[in-house]
């Protein structure tokens, strides 16, 4: 009878391990794009963008989409809002850095508008978010 148990080896099965590890990683390629600040917006492109600062700091989002909403950072909020809350980011902070995502679609006229309001708020930096044409 121990001749019997002795030749028995166990075996580790790794297969159920892999397929956890594989849905697990298909579940963070689908959910990290999302992660982004601010809203789903399609961005213009150009040719050659300036390069980003290096900055620890990380900058207040805001994001107009092409049906006009307007977005701090991930949350919705009214332009009336909008103002104040950035109004208050100012006053906490009189160097804090704002990048502007504005949809392609959206006229240029209203970007601008928004623009316009964050330099009046006082902010010193202000970045137009785009995305890189590559030439072919």
């Amino acid at each position: 009878m121990s001749a019997r148990r002795s030749s028995l080896t166990p075996e580790m099965n790794v297969t159920p391990l892999v397929d956890v590890v594989l849905v697990l990683l298909i579940i963070f390629m689908v959910v990290t794009p999302q992660l982004e600040a601010g809203a789903a917006v399609e961005l213009p492109a150009v040719v050659n963008p300036d390069k980003g600062e290096d900055n620890s700091l990380t900058p207040t989002t805001v994001s107009l989409t092409a049906q006009g909403a307007f977005f701090l950072d991930r949350k919705e909020v009214p332009r009336e809002q909008l103002v104040e809350q950035l109004r208050a980011i100012h006053e906490k902070d009189p160097e804090a850095r704002v990048v502007l995502k504005a949809d392609r679609a959206v006229r240029y006229a209203e970007v601008r508008t928004v623009f316009k309001t964050l330099q009046d708020i006082g902010f010193p930096g202000i970045s137009l978010q785009v995305v890189d044409l590559k030439r072919n």
